[in-house]
């Protein structure tokens, strides 16, 4: 048995064969890598329809996208390496492996947005409406990128009952040697044992936070739609998902088990760059209010 089931019990949902990649030949390309460059396209292409409509050349989203793309998968490699140094400091070519996940999205965004800066800079374009433009594009890239967290079993928190529970196999992370992952949560003290094929199965059961953010991600963007006729400064809506964001992040990073940690303080690192989000999306929104008033 390959173990690959993923259950959600309260919802009734059964999902008997999630892999984890599709093979051709003797090749593997892994669902993580595959969901990640189609959250890119559609995101481009969200971009550039908003583009039209505010009277930009959608072509220069695409000549950005070429540009961020690598700069960015390396910025959230960065930022997921640098918190979990102690799993890589032993074998360091393990850096440079992006076949099984290991991306910190803040610094994959923090990095595009600084690649935006010096771009939009050197198109002579304006910094904060290449920003507004990229805000929903951006927010569905990360919605369709968490799915990719589903495939690889990755990015959950500690045990719940809750209505969305989500139970995986044990032997699924003891065949992939993953279960010191699971040790210092709890989650092991709170195995479910269920009956499949006839033989006898412990899962874990845990909160799936990467729906949570998803969720929560939808319902950002979708308040972004509808409010960005109505927006009254450059860089508003970038204000916005700063504020959305940082917010609902900062929560459902309280629930996961994989925490990127600031040394061994405890202290959350995502956490800590959350509230400076929220607050740089406050003070941003203050000030362009201000601003607008003025003139």
């Amino acid at each position: 048995m390959q173990y690959t089931d993923i259950r959600f019990p309260h919802l009734g949902i059964v999902l008997s064969h999630v892999g984890r990649y599709i093979s051709i030949g003797d090749f593997q390309i892994m669902f993580y890598g595959i969901i990640i460059a189609c959250g890119f396209l559609v995101g481009l292409w969200v971009a550039q329809q908003e583009a039209k409509r505010t009277g930009q050349n959608p072509e220069i989203y695409m000549d950005y996208l070429l540009v961020m793309m690598i700069p960015a998968i390396i910025g959230a490699r960065i930022y997921y390496v640098v918190f979990s140094w102690d799993s890589y400091k032993d074998n360091i070519p393990e850096i440079f492996n992006l076949r099984h996940g290991g991306l910190g999205i803040v610094g994959g965004v923090a990095m595009a947005v600084l690649v935006l800066f010096l771009f939009a800079k050197a198109k002579k374009q304006s910094v904060l409406l290449m920003l507004d433009t990229m805000t929903m594009g951006l927010l569905i890239g990360q919605i369709m990128g968490r799915w990719g967290n589903f495939f690889n079993r990755e990015a959950f928190g500690g045990y719940t009952d809750g209505p969305l529970a989500m139970q995986i196999p044990l032997k699924y992370f003891e065949q992939y040697g993953r279960v010191s992952e699971l040790e210092s949560s709890g989650i092991l003290k709170h195995l479910v044992t269920l009956t499949v094929h006839g033989e006898k199965l412990s899962y874990i059961q845990v909160h799936p936070t990467f729906l949570y953010e998803g969720m929560w991600n939808l319902l950002l963007l979708l308040f972004i739609f509808i409010y960005r006729k109505h927006k009254k400064f450059d860089g508003e809506l970038l204000c916005i998902y700063l504020m959305g964001y940082g917010l609902g992040r900062f929560f459902i990073e309280g629930l996961r088990v994989d925490q990127l940690l600031i040394g061994h303080t405890g202290i959350a690192v995502t956490q800590v760059v959350c509230i400076c989000i929220f607050v740089g999306g406050l003070i941003g929104m203050v000030l362009g209010h201000r601003k607008s008033k003025a003139c």
